[in-house]
């Protein structure tokens, strides 16, 4: 489980800036991930580094049924966050 005083608004909002890099999923926002997979990781074990973090944070928040609690953070159509080509603002 993770510790909620060891994550930040702005950790919460890399979900929707950082993309999956790698694997069948790969350029997903994390945050849109499902959740099988964010399961799936979580047995296999986390990668290491932001990115291990930021997975790990997801697979909490998914599986504790959270997700809706990041819709105001979701960037809307046309926003610069929203790029589908992966690229960041």
């Amino acid at each position: 489980m993770i510790d909620p005083e060891c994550f930040s608004r702005e950790q919460l909002q890399q979900l929707f800036v950082l993309r999956m890099p790698f694997g069948k999923y790969k350029g997903r926002f994390i945050a849109d991930l499902p959740g099988h997979y964010l399961n799936w990781m979580a047995r296999e074990g986390f990668p290491k580094g932001r990115l291990g973090q930021l997975l790990a944070l997801m697979h909490e928040i998914d599986h504790n049924g959270l997700s809706p609690l990041l819709d105001p953070l979701r960037p809307r159509a046309g926003s610069q966050l929203a790029h589908q080509d992966g690229t960041e603002p």
